[in-house]
């Protein structure tokens, strides 16, 4: 059984993230939250994303987000983003996220997802092979 880890990515600040300042314009932070989440999904836990939601008809939503903005960030620079599991529920995760560059944070968050039914947009439960996977993140 492998010791519970962070899942890491690696994220280069674009042009497109920042305003007129040349710093992360703040809600770009919510859609790089979004993509590490993706990116867990495909590379942490090797569920694929994209048939998670066609073929499986579920969704992750953001159901709470808490962030602090503890320092700009500019265009160019590459943030390491962090995610771990804080909580499993019965159909939604608790999720830290940290994104630093270099030793310095940058902005940290706790985000509640749900399992939802695309169809139904009601919780569904996590399968007992998915909170195993979950799981192997969860510090």
């Amino acid at each position: 059984m492998m010791n519970p880890a962070p899942f890491e990515s690696a994220k280069q600040i674009r042009f497109h993230h920042c305003d007129p300042a040349g710093i992360v314009f703040y809600p770009q932070y919510f859609v790089l939250f979004n993509e590490l989440v993706e990116d867990w999904f495909n590379e942490g836990l090797g569920v694929d994303f994209a048939r998670f939601h066609g073929e499986g008809r579920h969704g992750i939503p953001m159901a709470h987000v808490e962030c602090d903005f503890l320092a700009p960030s500019k265009v160019g620079e590459m943030l390491r983003f962090c995610l771990s599991v804080r909580k499993i529920g019965g159909s939604s995760l608790t999720l830290a996220v940290e994104a630093k560059a270099g030793h310095e944070i940058r902005v940290r968050a706790t985000l509640v997802v749900v399992q939802a039914s695309l169809d139904t947009r009601r919780a569904v439960p996590f399968s007992t092979e998915f909170r195993a996977k979950l799981a192997r993140f969860a510090l």
